[in-house]
């Protein structure tokens, strides 16, 4: 399987003139924890996560340092403290996102993905074509894909189920009931593979079926629920 095969497609991205507290809002909204910074072009310019955001003067968590007496030797460790500062106290995300970006082509193996992602520390990687974004894959969409193998190898005509995958989104992409991420979809081996939240109503369950049934090569609908997260009480 490659990059193209699971990635998400519907990428949620930011522009550099992006406040700090829009961008804290738009992380807790959406339930994710990071996101690609694109220019008005559309080109990927950075990418920011929740670990910008931990230290922040707003809400009294920026680090505080010692005063140390300037020597020659600590011009580094100032340039440090500075970069601090500016993560801590920038007000907008250009001020605060990654600018050395690690990205992959959407033709990229899986397991290149899983060494990356391993080797770079990171959670997400965006997916990239002539620049610009065309998806973001993640550790969760890795799981997603080793749960459809059910430990068996992968076939060489992985073509057929990306054909599969690329006309049911489109069908449910013309559906205003279908409420399905591109990422809950993954085909495997012919099989359709849903993840779906556990209070989806039964009438949209029972019509994603019917649109998988009707895709030409479709062997068969697996339904994955996903609980949905306790509300505290107060």
């Amino acid at each position: 399987m490659r990059a193209v095969d699971v990635m998400t497609t519907d990428v949620i991205t930011v522009d550099p003139d992006t406040t700090v507290q829009a961008l804290a809002a738009l992380l807790a909204e959406r339930g994710i924890s990071g996101t690609p910074v694109v220019e008005a072009g559309g080109r990927l310019v950075g990418i920011v996560s929740e670990g910008d955001l931990l230290h922040r003067a707003e809400i009294g968590t920026a680090r505080r340092h010692r005063e140390r007496r300037r020597s020659w030797w600590l011009d580094h460790y100032a340039s440090d403290l500075a970069r601090e500062y500016i993560k801590s106290h920038g007000r907008t995300v250009k001020d605060i996102m990654t600018r050395d970006v690690v990205s992959v082509t959407e033709d990229i193996d899986l397991g290149e993905v899983a060494a990356l992602l391993e080797a770079k520390r990171i959670k997400r990687v965006p997916v990239v074509r002539d620049g610009k974004v065309i998806g973001i894959i993640s550790r969760a969409n890795l799981v997603r894909a080793l749960g459809t193998t059910k430990g068996t190898p992968q076939r060489e005509d992985e073509g057929d189920d990306r054909t599969i995958r690329s006309r049911l989104l489109t069908e449910l992409g013309r559906e205003q009931w279908a409420k399905v991420w591109s990422e809950d979809v993954i085909v495997r081996d012919g099989v359709v593979h849903f993840w779906i939240s556990s209070d989806e109503p039964d009438e949209n369950m029972r019509a994603l079926r019917v649109a998988a049934e009707n895709i030409p090569g479709v062997r068969g609908i697996e339904v994955h629920l996903v609980p949905v997260p306790m509300t505290p009480a107060f």
